[in-house]
């Protein structure tokens, strides 16, 4: 009788020990997306301690860029010797890189300090996506949507918050100590209760693979961080770094095809599925964080909203997005049917773009707010569904590459997106400015396109209105472009193929070539 009933909670048992580790992972996932956003509101502080001004930029380039040339390579690590121990590698580097950088003591060491953290986060995201591929079978991940839609969405409109607070109530370097009990606490989590099968690859790691793709993602993303700022876009250096950009790329391909364990094995692109889902994500990058970097501004200074509540002003999109995301997830998980969500979520994408696109100065909140919907209705088909349909598309010995794949293309559409939407907001603002605010207007914007609320207050009501209205120009050019780039996702998803979702029950594919993972209380 008490063997019977040990059989009848096993399950129960098992149900809630996926739980645990799920919660380890949400707050890994949590400590990857909170951190530039807290930083971020703490910077004006640092740099009054700190000084260093004209370093300012690259407390958040060395971050992007170490978080972006990693990211292959915690997935390609984790894939070949075995997923735990890289994904709690990751966390302990992030963490040394998070009490370091509370320790600076200048922007030198502040700006070292934030590479380190930065290749630490590489391997976060890949870690928890890759993670949940090997624990849930694809049909069944669609219930866990939400939950990571949810902690998603938190981060976007927590992080200023809690940034502003933690900065004013116990000084900015606690804005990196606070990720150390956080991160010791999914440490504890994963070490205890997650059990995965010990992998031990023969083959050498791919060092000039890892080379070649780290310049060319290097100078990707500096091309997009400098073009336009530091340097004008047809500048000897952004020239160079795109020369050196190409080469590397060009390269890392041509070495791929020869390598006995490459880095991004390129059998995984021949899925129509996987490279489909890899422009989408990348579109998907781009349009979302133009969009979290535009709208709050445009409230700012066209609606008048309250800069401390910038991350509130996001709120009508990304609760579109979570709950878009939890029906998907729903949906798919008890129907194996996702097709759908591709197709409509680039549709919604496209036409909520174009009317934030119609934004002006007469625009009330609350037509933005629906506008902006509209746009989180679309992301949250798509945010998560990529990276379903992506780890679906190959087998399980890949599907490290896989999930750190798709995380990077989105992770480089967002860096283009800022890049080219901020450039043209710029240009537009400008040139705005100079038209409707004569020499004034010019002054006011030569440095900066964008200016703070207190900035704001002093201009002359001319000058402010029609700074106004530049911001509100700006903001159409930039949400425009978006629309029309985000046709690009839709003919994408098209053409995806609806391959079945793998169940929970017994496989004969290749997938299920490796042994089946193991969670334990």
């Amino acid at each position: 009788m008490a063997d019977t009933q040990t059989v009848e909670t096993e399950p129960d048992k098992k149900q809630r020990s996926v739980r645990v580790v799920l919660l380890a992972l949400m707050i890994t996932m949590m400590l990857a997306m909170l951190d530039n956003m807290i930083v971020g509101t703490a910077m004006p502080t640092i740099v009054g301690e700190l000084g260093g001004l004209e370093h300012l930029s690259w407390v958040v380039t060395a971050y992007t860029l170490a978080t972006a040339a990693a990211t292959p390579l915690w997935g390609k690590l984790g894939d070949m010797y075995g997923r735990k121990g890289v994904f709690m590698t990751s966390i302990v580097l992030f963490l040394i890189g998070s009490a370091l950088s509370g320790m600076a003591q200048d922007m030198g060491q502040l700006i070292g300090f934030r590479a380190v953290q930065g290749l630490g986060a590489g391997g976060l995201m890949v870690g928890v996506m890759a993670i949940i591929g090997d624990l849930i079978p694809p049909r069944e991940r669609g219930k866990y949507q939400g939950m990571m839609a949810g902690v998603m969405a938190l981060a976007m409109i927590g992080g200023p918050l809690v940034g502003g607070t933690i900065t004013d109530n116990w000084g900015w370097r606690w804005s990196f100590y606070i990720n150390l009990p956080l991160g010791l606490m999914a440490l504890g989590l994963i070490s205890v209760v997650l059990h995965l099968p010990a992998k031990r690859a023969q083959a050498r790691i791919d060092y000039l693979g890892a080379a070649l793709l780290t310049v060319g993602i290097t100078s990707i993303v500096l091309v997009t961080t400098w073009g336009g700022t530091e340097y004008a876009w047809t500048s000897a250096r952004i020239m160079e770094l795109i020369g050196i950009g190409v080469a590397a790329l060009v390269g890392f391909v041509f070495w791929q095809t020869k390598a006995a364990e490459p880095v991004l094995p390129l059998h995984i692109f021949r899925s129509r599925n996987f490279t489909l889902m890899s422009i989408i994500g990348f579109i998907t990058g781009f349009v979302m964080f133009g969009a979290t970097l535009f709208l709050p501004l445009y409230q700012q200074s066209v609606q008048g909203a309250s800069a401390t509540n910038s991350g509130l002003l996001l709120l009508p999109m990304l609760g579109a997005m979570l709950v878009t995301s939890m029906v998907a997830g729903r949906v798919t998980t008890n129907s194996g049917r996702y097709y759908v969500f591709p197709v409509v979520g680039s549709v919604l994408m496209v036409v909520g773009l174009y009317l934030l696109s119609t934004m002006d100065t007469g625009t009330s909140r609350l037509t933005s707010g629906i506008f902006m919907a509209v746009v989180g209705l679309g992301m949250g088909c798509l945010m998560q569904i990529t990276m379903l349909v992506a780890q679906n598309s190959v087998e399980m010995k890949d599907m490290g590459v896989a999930s750190s794949s798709t995380t990077l293309f989105r992770t480089l559409g967002s860096s283009f997106g800022v890049a080219i939407m901020g450039a043209l907001f710029n240009h537009r603002v400008q040139d705005t400015m100079a038209e409707r605010g004569g020499e004034l207007g010019s002054k006011v914007t030569e440095q900066s396109a964008q200016l703070d609320a207190k900035s704001l207050e002093k201009l002359p009501d001319a000058v402010r209105e029609a700074y106004q209205y530049a911001v509100s120009a700006g903001t159409h050019s930039a949400f425009l472009l978006g629309s029309i780039v985000a046709v690009v996702a839709l003919v994408a998803a098209v053409f995806v193929k609806e391959v079945p979702l793998k169940g929970a029950g017994p496989q004969k594919s290749a997938d299920d070539a490796a042994p089946a993972p193991l969670v334990e209380v």
